[in-house]
């Protein structure tokens, strides 16, 4: 057994690998460039919300509120009227990606102490390389990756853009697992 105490280094690689990798996929190739779309009258849409003064959330319309009352006629009148949206409102202003930077820092070195931690419960020191990235690569890639379906499957997420995210997910697994089998205590 090898503690995640002593995987210091290939946890902290690992999460700055992906982070690089994953800023690379998202700004310099065009592969996620059709995961949003625009609404066609963006403007008048926005207008017709603004009044709303809707905070930072979750929102589904129509609501329905309880199971109860999705199955009374005027809720489902107005789910056939439509539009049907699942919508999150951000706060309004400028943009900042550091916040979100951060958390995906952050959320890499969870994902890499998780990986570190089953990898080092399954593998001895000294293990071969591919073992060590078996376990490593598993872990990362069901932490990166397979929570996305449940957004193509209740949310109706597109399914293309889910399966992009995947398989980004499984890059990021692969880099993590390599940096877990290079430096694997001997």
């Amino acid at each position: 057994m090898v503690p995640v105490t002593s995987l210091g280094l290939p946890i902290l690689l690992s999460a700055v690998l992906v982070f690089v990798v994953s800023s690379v996929i998202h700004m310099l190739t065009p592969w996620h460039k059709s995961d949003i779309h625009g609404v066609a009258n963006e403007a008048d849409a926005m207008a017709a919300l603004r009044p709303l003064k809707i905070p930072p959330g979750e929102y589904a319309m129509p609501w329905a509120g309880s199971m109860q009352a999705m199955s009374t006629p005027e809720f489902k009148a107005r789910l056939a009227a439509g539009p049907v949206v699942h919508m999150t409102v951000m706060p309004s202003g400028e943009m900042s990606m550091t916040g979100s930077l951060v958390q995906w820092f952050l959320y890499s070195i969870v994902v890499s102490i998780f990986a570190g931690y089953l990898a080092g419960a399954a593998v001895p020191p000294g293990a071969p390389y591919l073992e060590v990235f078996r376990f490593a690569g598993t872990t990362a890639f069901a932490s990166y990756s397979l929570a996305l379906m449940q957004n193509s499957i209740w949310w109706k997420r597109s399914w293309a853009m889910t399966l992009r995210s995947m398989i980004d997910g499984l890059i990021y697994a692969c880099v993590t697992a390599g940096a877990f089998g290079w430096l694997w205590p001997r």
